[in-house]
């Protein structure tokens, strides 16, 4: 009998989880969900009788090979640095793989290792990375049908919370892993922006800001983010005018945080001794010149919006907030931001995601704003869940059917993978719209 491995049951595995557990009984596969967690395995799983429970230490080599040995298709929602593990015990069982992760470095090394095996390796195949490739995709080719020329691609997406679920300065909860929320942008962002190739280091990140709005949910802001370049060539897109990838906030948060990552409080790389007995309002504190106070050191007023959303974050508190002896500052706040940002049973959840094209036809010019809109049902089965899970599933499936017959390292841009699974979605209300 056929069977997929998932790899991790934590809080965004729920409705991938879920669809899998139904389609097992229709398609007559064996699903075995796999996590070091028996508390993780008992909430997102001990409903479907009929799927089977691993519980173990999945950084031990011996224990994922023998769960790999024994499936067919093999779906990772661990962290990104454990791919590589998990890719290369793959290749030596050969059995298929599909993650939601950037495509690494040493991922891609192996691409060449997974062709002469056989073998399909699917990444980025969640909601971003992942539905923002194969909207476009689709975009682009259909327009690319008429004989239209892209000119102009900007794609921006976003994590957030429903109106009615915004109930902090910020605007935002966690609905993902708490740790990319606070590391997210650090590096370098590098995009075209009319021909030019455009650097953004992380100090500068914040500052740059990009409006979007959405009809009635309103304006937001989106930041650069990561490499978009390397995607021009996988979209077939050389010699664009524009193109940019970045990542939809709240209007104000980017300048708030912005404040968080001048201070240092981001850094994974500064260890913090005693971290168990420093004060809220301490940590803020830490990297600034003692001389001044605070809001004098940021240069903002104390009636400031980023100040009530610093103030509301507990720079004044004196609460003792961290557990573990040391840890780094970036470890410090998450552990903070977790308790402040978290969401709660009755909040829902809100990913948006929306490109801007523009392309020439006939000698004219025109643009397509093509969005997607989709709220969580509560703080289990959130938009999030559905739109990372619901591709990725679906994807596997496809895998396991042997329903297109590429080998190889792939992201979610060709045919035979978006066309199938973005119609699919339109069955679970997740659906793109546009307005010309």
């Amino acid at each position: 009998m056929n069977k997929i491995l998932v790899l991790g049951a934590g809080k965004s595995s729920s409705v991938l989880i879920d669809y899998l557990a139904g389609q097992a009984i229709l398609q007559k596969f064996a699903l075995i969900i796999a996590d070091a967690s028996e508390v993780n395995l008992k909430e997102r799983v001990s409903k479907h009788s009929h799927v089977i429970q691993k519980c173990g230490d999945l950084n031990n080599k011996e224990f994922l090979s023998l769960l790999i040995a024994d499936s067919s298709v093999v779906i990772s929602l661990l962290p990104p640095v454990m791919h590589i593990l998990i890719a290369r015990i793959c290749i030596d069982y050969s059995k298929h793989l599909l993650t939601a992760s950037y495509v690494s470095p040493e991922m891609k090394s192996l691409d060449s290792l997974v062709k002469s095996k056989g073998l399909t390796f699917i990444n980025e195949c969640g909601l971003d990375p992942g539905l923002d490739h194969m909207s476009a995709m689709k975009l682009f080719d259909d327009l690319k049908t008429k004989g239209a020329e892209i000119k102009s691609f900007r794609s921006f997406c976003g994590g957030l919370v429903t109106p009615e679920s915004n109930d902090n300065p910020w605007g935002y909860k966690i609905t993902w892993n708490p740790r990319n929320v606070v590391l997210a942008g650090q590096g370098t962002a590098q995009f075209i922006e009319n021909k030019k190739l455009k650097i953004v280091p992380y100090h500068q990140l914040f500052k740059r800001i990009y409006p979007i709005h959405f009809d009635t949910y309103g304006d937001y802001e989106a930041y650069p983010n990561r490499d978009s370049i390397s995607y021009i060539e996988r979209y077939q897109l050389t010699g664009i005018e524009n193109f940019i990838r970045g990542t939809i906030r709240t209007k104000g948060f980017c300048s708030a945080w912005d404040k968080i990552v001048q201070l240092g409080l981001a850094d994974d790389t500064v260890v913090l001794q005693n971290a168990n007995k420093i004060t809220v309002s301490q940590f803020f504190q830490l990297f600034k010149n003692e001389e001044v106070s605070l809001s004098d050191y940021l240069k903002i007023s104390t009636t400031s919006e980023d100040w009530k959303k610093l103030k509301w974050l507990g720079c004044e508190s004196e609460d003792l907030i961290f557990s573990k002896k040391e840890g780094t500052a970036a470890e410090y706040i998450q552990s903070l931001l977790e308790q402040k940002w978290k969401l709660q049973d009755a909040d829902k959840d809100l990913v948006l995601m929306q490109h801007h094209i523009e392309y020439e036809l006939d000698k004219k010019r025109f643009e397509i704003v093509s969005s997607l809109i989709v709220e969580g049902e509560n703080s289990i089965e959130t938009a999030m869940a559905k739109t990372v899970g619901l591709p990725l599933a679906m994807a596997a499936i496809m895998v396991l059917n042997s329903k297109f017959e590429q080998k190889g390292l792939l992201i979610p841009t060709v045919k035979e993978i978006y066309n199938p699974i973005l119609k699919e979605l339109q069955n679970h209300k997740i659906i793109f719209r546009e307005n010309a």
